[in-house]
């Protein structure tokens, strides 16, 4: 997913004009007289303005107070916002309808939308996990990237694959999944009392399932199937039971995903 045309010409805008007052405060690019075009600078032209950003805060400060574009509030409230920005080594673990998947080293995992374009055009799903540095910044109610990844086209083996796998699936299952630099994110609480006990329904499927054989010159699909739907239904069990016993949910979930292989062997 990424920002409308309209938030993403807004983001550019405002990113030109603040990086174009930095470029005039350190006296680079004379020939350059206005934001517009600063834009079309090249990249590494940009690289040494886009540097001291990030270098010294009070950029945004004096820029704020400045104003010299004469924005609106709302407009200086987006800049004076990207002090709460986030640069680091991120890996982009997948993508997803809403927005990318980003998992920083301390294992903290971010959803992150495009600017003018979705990731899965920058780069091919099946290149995933990617590792990349990157600037991520608040935009009203999303997080963004400041429109520069760098990174190689490093491959990576099932472990990190699997590890980085688990951190999201972790942080989806608690919640955990940070979409606001300027607030923290926590999940929301739900009373107890509002959740229906599923628990009757699901031993009742238990209980009938666990009558489910294959064999007996049946297809030879049956049993493999029959293990899934058992594995899936004990999984379910045990979620309602506690949801927060995660250890057991993975042993769990690992035999569900055991039997998901041995079904895709059979077809």
């Amino acid at each position: 997913m990424h920002l409308s045309q309209q938030d993403a010409a807004l983001y550019y805008e405002l990113m030109w004009a603040l990086q174009f007052h930095i470029k005039q405060t350190l006296n680079l690019f004379p020939e350059v007289q206005s934001p517009e075009q600063y834009a079309d600078l090249p990249v590494e032209s940009k690289a040494k303005v886009r540097e001291a950003l990030y270098n010294d805060l009070t950029f945004i400060d004096r820029f704020v107070q400045a104003n010299p574009q004469q924005f609106s509030d709302e407009k200086l409230a987006i800049v004076a916002s990207w002090k709460h920005f986030l640069a680091d080594d991120f890996y982009i673990e997948r993508m997803l309808k809403k927005y990318t998947i980003f998992i920083s080293r301390d294992e903290k995992v971010y959803g992150v939308w495009g600017l003018q374009q979705d990731f899965d055009t920058l780069f091919h799903p099946s290149q995933l996990p990617l590792l990349v540095r990157a600037v991520l910044l608040p935009f009203k109610d999303k997080i963004i990237y400041d429109g520069l990844l760098q990174g190689d086209k490093i491959l990576f083996g099932s472990g990190i694959s699997g590890d980085l796998k688990d951190i999201y699936l972790s942080a989806k299952q608690r919640g955990e999944i940070i979409e606001n630099l300027t607030h923290s994110s926590s999940p929301s609480a739900v009373s107890v009392k509002s959740l229906k006990d599923w628990t009757p329904e699901l031993e009742e499927l238990i209980s009938r399932a666990s009558k489910l054989r294959g064999g007996g010159g049946q297809p030879a699909i049956y049993s493999p199937i029959f293990s899934l739907i058992k594995a899936s239904l004990e999984l379910g069990h045990a979620a309602t039971l506690d949801p927060n016993d995660e250890e057991k949910l993975w042993k769990l979930f690992a035999k569900v995903e055991q039997a998901v292989r041995k079904v895709e062997r059979s077809i």
